[in-house]
């Protein structure tokens, strides 16, 4: 989301706007108990591991650094390659559209500002399109 090579020094990332890594981990936290909670993401929850602890902090790490912020992903495993490492996943837009509504809903229930929220659905909207792999 962010390009940190070319940052303005003054320029605020949307790791700030968000709140930093205390914030990140809320989002990170609610998104994943609403995919637990929810049973409209069951198809999604499926997809994922038994347990959450460590994706939590996988995707914890990856967007700190996606939002501007600390490279606590890429120093622990290198580049994200994330179509890469989704590849093993059937993926269609079904299943994007799950993902992208359940962080939605977190991106509510953690409350952040309406506006920052547009912004983050809109980039989380192009990112998770790009993880589709399988026809409709």
């Amino acid at each position: 989301m962010t390009d940190m090579s070319s940052k303005d020094p003054q320029q605020i990332t949307a790791f700030e706007l968000v709140g930093g890594e205390v914030r990140v981990r809320e989002l990170v936290d609610r998104f994943y108990d609403l995919m637990e909670l929810e049973a409209e993401f069951t198809a999604l929850r499926a997809m994922h591991p038994p347990t959450f602890d460590e994706t939590r902090d996988k995707l914890f790490w990856f967007l700190c650094s996606w939002l501007g912020g600390p490279d606590h992903y890429v120093n622990r495993f290198g580049h994200p390659r994330l179509r890469a490492r989704h590849l093993p996943y059937a993926i269609a837009s079904t299943d994007r559209d799950q993902w992208v509504r359940c962080m939605a809903m977190a991106m509510e229930d953690v409350d952040l500002p309406e506006g920052l929220r547009v912004r983050l659905h809109h980039s989380f909207l192009e990112t998770a399109d790009c993880m589709r792999n399988r026809p409709d």
